[in-house]
């Protein structure tokens, strides 16, 4: 049946001129019958830089909304629209107009994981990768990072400019403690471990690399050791053990899993490309200073 239905998938892709973009927490038959698979932005990125018409986007809200800011021509869809992130709703544009009226001055770094109407208040956007490199680009001896306070934390560590932060984060890397890292690595004492950015600092601490999901791919292909404790969301196992088929991956705490990531099924992509329904379209009035905040950290990364 799932053979089936992903045939099918293929098959209305090609006639509707698509392509299917699945984030690396998605379920693993999303991703088996994605064309390209990756964190959010990356995608976002390689879709702008295709010729397809639409672009179907497994993942979360915000998700689909960068690939709208990024590719306006293009006919963006998300599956489920009810698929959000909980980081993300932490902080709204009012909200942050509030905390900046508090802070006249100060540049504001965005976390990608957040609506494009914050994105459109923001001085510069930032990744789980690039968000250091992003903060020591700006000129302000002191800067607001919003929504992930781990995220912000984390960056603190690796520059010397003073950060605000915002009291958000996401919930399922919170909830990872030292405590429960050093309970896997007393049973694996060989692997190393790996951690995301958006993980407690205390967390980010005991890790052999601290590095986005497509930053755990590339750690865990060059390493030389073979197994490996894992500090992210529980649907990362797929990917990183596809990609390294001769590894080991444990998930340090099964609890780290986000239900919105979990929303879409091979039924609903289907549905979607047949109805053309959940489209995501971001109104230009907010596009256009979100673009300005997104193209200006792609540009300190590129530099």
């Amino acid at each position: 049946m799932t053979d089936d239905i992903q045939a099918r998938i293929k098959r209305l892709s090609k006639d509707k001129d698509a392509i299917l973009l699945a984030h690396n927490y998605q379920p693993p038959e999303i991703q088996d019958v994605a064309d390209f698979c990756g964190d959010s932005l990356e995608l976002s990125i390689k879709a702008a830089e295709t010729d397809a018409a639409v672009l179907v986007f497994c993942g979360v809200h915000f998700m689909a909304e960068t690939a709208s800011i990024l590719s306006p021509q293009k006919t963006v869809l998300l599956p489920r629209p009810d698929a959000g992130c909980p980081m993300a709703d932490m902080v709204t544009p009012e909200a942050l107009e509030a905390r900046m009226a508090g802070l006249p001055g100060v540049p504001v770094v965005t976390y990608v994981n957040s609506s494009a109407a914050v994105k459109a208040l923001s001085t510069i956007c930032c990744t789980s990768a690039n968000a250091a490199a992003v903060v020591n680009s700006l000129e302000a001896d002191e800067v607001l990072m919003v929504p992930d306070r781990n995220l912000a934390r984390n960056t603190a560590a690796r520059t010397d400019k003073k950060i605000h932060l915002w009291d958000g984060c996401c919930p399922f890397h919170d909830i990872l403690t030292p405590a429960m890292v050093a309970e896997a690595r007393a049973a694996h004492p060989d692997a190393l471990f790996l951690a995301h950015p958006e993980c407690l600092p205390e967390v980010v601490a005991m890790a052999d690399a601290a590095v986005s999901t497509s930053g755990m791919i590339r750690f865990a292909r060059e390493s030389a050791r073979t197994s490996f404790l894992v500090g992210t969301e529980v649907g990362m196992r797929y990917p990183l053990q596809k990609a390294c088929p001769d590894k080991e991956f444990i998930m340090v705490s099964p609890g780290m899993r986000c239900d919105d990531m979990k929303k879409i099924t091979l039924t609903d992509v289907l549905n979607c490309l047949e109805t053309m329904a959940g489209e995501v379209k971001v109104p230009e009035a907010i596009r256009v200073p979100a673009l300005k905040a997104v193209e200006r950290m792609i540009a300190v990364t590129a530099g």
